[in-house]
């Protein structure tokens, strides 16, 4: 019979502090550093941007204190692969949405050595690397271990993996507009994002054997062995992060063809208002009377302007 573990309640002080002073930052920077920006003619923090800013402080703590905390450190290294989930992909996204322009440039002043180290390692490839061998290395059974052993470590570990994910997203969502790619450009990333954690995802669900002892303990919870838990983890990995990166892949491109659709549009009102407008100054100053249809024969055969993507 298995022996049931239990999660008493434990204090993570060092959390609470993390999230205080999130809060007192964001506070800083809406009530005292936002008049002065909207006073220099910046945009003020948009009602958006301070709802992805709530839901970070909501996810960050939630997947940082008891009892998640607890779970992913000790008993279930499913909670521990979807607590990395939140804080490489899901939290990063929500502060770097959070971050209007004004205060990153307050934050990573143009033209300082922060700045230009920055706009390097959030160009897509460097980031990519960064990211993504990131994901592999932490998830090596001899560093999984040495972050079990120590809390220091552990948080360390947590650390990187945010800035990691801070980068990743720069491309994309970033608060500095010129370091963005192009919304196919955001897409082919996204999905090259997504395929580098399936191989460490499914070296954990095919595995016959135990990966990390750290995890193989004799007390299980909620009667989950550990191979049961091990196959869980990679296919959080495998799965939960490629549907969320193809979830935002979806969201750009169908944002991208819908403004496309549109700006199409209007450029077929444009070209049909000019045809009118040739057709009435030509019957105007011609004996000749042309019809609409005559003129607009004549348009289509010039091709558009094609917009470059």
């Amino acid at each position: 019979m298995i022996a049931q573990a239990t999660v008493p309640w434990t204090a993570h002080p060092e959390v609470w502090l993390l999230v205080a002073g999130a809060l007192s930052l964001g506070w800083f920077a809406s009530r005292v550093v936002q008049p002065k920006a909207v006073e220099a003619g910046f945009d003020p923090i948009t009602r958006n941007q301070k709802i992805w800013f709530g839901l970070g402080i909501v996810l960050i703590w939630g997947a940082s204190d008891w009892p998640v905390h607890d779970v992913a450190e000790n008993h279930l290294y499913s909670v521990h692969m979807a607590q990395h989930l939140l804080l490489s992909m899901m939290i990063p996204a929500c502060f770097v949405l959070a971050t209007p322009r004004w205060l990153f440039d307050i934050l990573i002043p143009d033209g300082s050595v922060l700045r230009r180290n920055v706009q390097r390692l959030s160009k897509p490839i460097v980031a990519g690397i960064i990211f993504n061998a990131l994901t592999m290395w932490l998830h090596w059974s001899r560093v999984v271990q040495w972050s079990a052993d120590s809390g220091a470590v552990h948080f360390a570990f947590h650390l990187m993996v945010f800035s990691s994910g801070l980068l990743m997203w720069m491309p994309v969502i970033g608060p500095v507009s010129e370091w963005r790619l192009a919304p196919l450009g955001q897409c082919i990333y996204l999905f090259m994002m997504s395929i580098v954690p399936t191989v460490p995802g499914g070296w954990l669900v095919f595995a016959q054997g135990v990966v990390y002892r750290h995890y193989d303990t004799p007390e299980r919870l909620w009667n989950i062995d550990v191979l049961t838990d091990q196959q869980a983890a990679g296919l959080i990995m495998k799965l939960a992060g490629g549907f969320f990166l193809w979830a935002v892949i979806v969201t750009i491109f169908s944002k991208w063809a819908r403004q496309e659709g549109e700006a199409d549009r209007i450029a077929r009102v444009a070209r049909h208002a000019e045809a009118r407008r040739v057709a009435a100054a030509v019957a105007a100053d011609s004996d000749v009377d042309l019809t609409y249809e005559e003129v607009s024969d004549v348009f289509a055969s010039s091709p558009a302007p094609v917009e470059k993507i």
